[in-house]
């Protein structure tokens, strides 16, 4: 019976984290493809209006830290100018942008 318990409790662990990674990759898709591309290059129309950095480059990513996404997509992004460069993403809870950062991370080459 133990047994059986702690199949079942793994069984639906292991969905929700699913679910959860699914999530961050909707996400993604959803809200930020559009402008960093799928592979996060930055090779759309607005990545290169705005001349969005090449989120796939190591040394890009090495840049910023996972706190430094979170605020991005929180809070938005401005440049030197005080220029909006990046809104805020509306309509994500917090878990919503912790589910992205590993998404983010996985477009490293």
């Amino acid at each position: 019976m133990k047994t059986y318990q702690a199949i079942l409790a793994l069984t639906l662990s292991s969905a929700a984290f699913a679910a959860f990674a699914a999530d961050g990759a909707t996400n993604w898709t959803d809200h930020c493809a559009k402008c960093h591309g799928a592979d996060g290059k930055g090779e759309t129309k607005m990545g290169r209006k705005l001349s969005i950095l090449d989120l796939s480059d190591a040394k890009v990513q090495a840049g910023f830290t996972d706190d430094a996404i979170f605020k991005a997509v929180k809070e938005g992004i401005k440049d030197k100018n005080d220029k909006v460069t990046m809104k805020p993403i509306e309509g994500l809870t917090d878990d919503d942008i912790k589910a992205l950062i590993p998404v983010v991370r996985s477009l490293k080459k």
